[in-house]
This record gives C-alpha cells, structure tokens and sequence, in this order.
C-alpha cells in the first residue's frame, strides 16, 4: 500500500510538471504566433494543413486524443485551433471526433487499470470530491451530464471516474453524445470572442 501511494504521488507531480510545461509553451508558442503571418487566419499554416488532404485532419485529431488523455496543454485552445483552421463546421467536427475519441480511452484506462491510475491525475482532495458521486448509479449519471455541460468541472477526469463505476461503455457514449456537442461548439465560439476581446484590449 506505501509503495502503490508513493507511485500515485510520483505519478501525479510527472502529470502536474507536464501540464505546467505544456501551459508555459502555449504561452510562447502564442506570443510567437503574434510576430508572424504564419499562424494567421488563411495564412500559409492554415493552407499547409487544408493542402495535406486527410492526413491534416488526422493529425490534429491526434492532437485533441492526447490533449484529452493527457493534458499537456488547454483543452480549450485546441478547440480554438480547429475552429479557426478548419472552419466553423469541419472544426467542430475534428474537434469531437478527437474529444470523443480521448474521452473513450480515459473511461477504458479507468476500467481496466483501476483507482491508482485515475488518483494520478488529480489532487487527493479532488479524487475524493467527486469519487463519492458513485454511490449512487442514477445520481452520478444526472451529475456527469450536468457537468459536461456546465463550465468549470474536470470533464476528462470525470471520464476516468465514469470508468470506476458500473457504467458501460454503451451508457457512457449515449451520456457524452448528449450533452458534449452542443456546449462543446457554444464553448468554442465564446472562447474566440474572449481571445478577440481581450486582443483588441490590448491593441494586437
């Protein structure tokens, strides 16, 4: 039991490291993103991806599986990506295969490798918070839907808490075929607004 606990802890601070890395350079990687035309809207990137034909899509739902999984960066800046790249339509589409995708594997990882696996990816307090949703079958399920669609909850950390219940896989896809598309497109228009906002704020 000391070793598993060590293990989870080592676990969480490699993920908790990651992600703080992987936030630092979206941060740069915005920042030069702003010096140059290439990122720009229809600009050379956006061309260079639309020209690769069915490996551009497939690449940047790769992108959106790993984000998902492993969160190396904010989920949220990916779905800005997709939307600006590929479109309002194509965008939204890429984008919820690959959540979709990422949230299947995180509810199978959960099944199959079990508590230790899924305490590695949050903070005890955290675990413990929404772990006690599961008592209740039907209880757990209204608050999965409800927090997939509201802001400001761990949807790919919930799809791990999902896979610790008895949920099947059928249940878990018909829950997320529910409630994700419509507030993934709404969340992903608001974001664009708030980036342009805040852009113009600052006069870039």
């Amino acid at each position: 039991m000391m070793e598993q606990s060590k293990a989870i802890a080592l676990n969480r601070k490699i993920i908790q490291v990651t992600a703080v890395v992987g936030i630092l350079l979206t941060i740069y990687i915005g920042f030069q993103i702003k010096q140059t035309d290439f990122f720009a809207i229809n600009g050379p990137f956006q061309q260079l991806v639309k020209n690769a034909g069915f490996y551009g899509p497939l690449l940047f739902i790769l992108v959106q599986i790993v984000q998902v999984v492993y969160p190396i960066i904010p989920g949220g800046l990916t779905c800005v990506a997709g939307h600006l790249i590929f479109g309002p339509l194509y965008g939204f589409i890429y984008n919820f295969v690959g959540i979709m995708i990422g949230s299947i594997m995180n509810f199978m990882l959960a099944k199959r490798f079990g508590k230790s696996l899924v305490q590695a990816f949050v903070s005890e307090a955290t675990y413990q918070k929404y772990i006690a949703y599961l008592d209740d079958g039907k209880r757990f399920e209204r608050f999965l839907v409800g927090a997939f669609i509201l802001p400001g909850f761990p949807d790919d950390f919930l799809c791990m808490v999902a896979g610790l219940s008895k949920m099947s896989l059928k249940r878990f896809i018909v829950i997320c075929l529910i409630s994700k598309p419509v507030t993934l497109y709404l969340y992903t228009v608001i974001a664009i607004e708030g980036i342009q906002i805040v852009l113009k704020f600052f006069g870039i």
